[in-house]
């Protein structure tokens, strides 16, 4: 070893899902929209003018805090915007995780909590879901240093009620709890109506998923102004100008256009039923899912070769050689003809 590299952080990074470059690949393995985006912000990015580009973004990206605000009906200073949830949930990591005590998350979850845990030096501790993937509100009644959740769940897509969350935040006053609602939008109900009973609450969404902008990279948080205002000083303390003008723009068009956003989640939450059915007849089981994707696994066939069956056709899917998840594969939902496709593949997949 060199003697800089004593010095050096190490970590295993987060891995994502792959991103092919192949041509007909149908990609079902990154709980992408299938969906453009809405057609005001095509327009924004056509109307863009380029020259804007020199010159420094705002660093509050006031208008979209406004937008967000309007949407969610809260004061802008309960909003704080960042580059995707995964920016916004590392701030708050950052921001609110510093006591020595231990936050707690589920074991099976989003993987980069313990990700950011480790980068930060966060001591940290999971809860085992139970049988049903679901989350046991008592495994949260201890000392800890904050709790993070996803709901609905990743990779399982199970949500859980507004009373269950609730019993969890009113059970831990003293530190902050963190929903990570970026699926909330296919079927769950938000936390945010609690944001007026408990002082101590982060919601944390995304355009990602139900606006279809995952390219762009826009999350926000929702909470009291006191912990934005502990975010927005984290922030700007680490970098000014996070979020470019061009993103400020079209995340705007794609707050106002409401209609649009309702008429596409549908379209998948129809598709995610369609899903469901059609698994179920091929001998699938799986949790509910209130996402975007199914975690599915199959009594006879190993997830791995389903996997890797999938792969040679060029159909991605998500898979994990992981204790407790090695045989699921996480689908993410995507139009009904790509759907179809992947039906027909499962079926002679199964059939050999």
């Amino acid at each position: 070893m060199r003697n800089w590299e004593s010095n050096v952080r190490r970590v295993v990074p987060y891995v994502p899902g792959e991103q092919p470059k192949d041509n007909g690949i149908i990609k079902l393995n990154t709980n992408e929209n299938p969906y453009p985006p809405a057609d005001g912000v095509i327009k924004a990015l056509k109307d863009y003018d380029a020259d804007n580009l020199r010159l420094y973004p705002d660093p509050s990206s006031e208008e979209l805090v406004k937008a967000l605000a309007e949407r969610y009906t809260v004061k802008p200073s309960q909003v704080f915007v960042g580059v995707g949830s995964d920016d916004v949930i590392s701030m708050a990591f950052m921001t609110f995780f510093n006591s020595n005590k231990p936050i707690i998350f589920p074991d099976i979850t989003y993987s980069f909590y313990d990700v950011w845990a480790k980068v930060y030096n966060i001591p940290y501790k999971t809860k085992p879901l139970d049988e049903n993937f679901r989350i046991n509100p008592d495994d949260y009644n201890c000392e800890n240093g904050g709790i993070i959740f996803p709901n609905p769940n990743a990779p399982t897509g199970v949500c859980e009620s507004l009373d269950k969350i609730e019993s969890i935040i009113k059970a831990n006053p003293d530190v902050i709890v963190m929903i990570d609602e970026a699926y909330i939008d296919f079927g769950g109900v938000s936390c945010i109506p609690l944001l007026k009973k408990y002082d101590n609450l982060l919601v944390i969404q995304t355009f990602s998923k139900s606006r279809s902008l995952a390219g762009a990279r826009i999350g926000f948080a929702i909470g009291n102004e006191m912990l934005i205002k502990y975010l927005n000083d984290v922030k700007f303390s680490v970098n000014s100008y996070t979020m470019n003008s061009l993103t400020q723009k079209i995340g705007v068009e794609a707050v106002k256009d409401e209609s649009y956003f309702k008429k596409i989640v549908n379209k998948i939450i129809q598709t995610r039923e369609r899903t469901k059915i059609k698994l179920k007849e091929l001998g699938f089981t799986f949790p509910d899912s209130k996402s975007n994707f199914i975690f599915a696994s199959h009594p006879n066939k190993p997830a791995s070769e389903i996997f890797e069956e999938l792969k040679r056709r060029k159909i991605f899917v998500r898979y994990w050689d992981k204790p407790m998840l090695n045989n699921y594969l996480r689908i993410t939902i995507g139009t009904d003809k790509e759907m179809d496709i992947f039906f027909e593949a499962l079926e002679d997949i199964l059939r050999n």
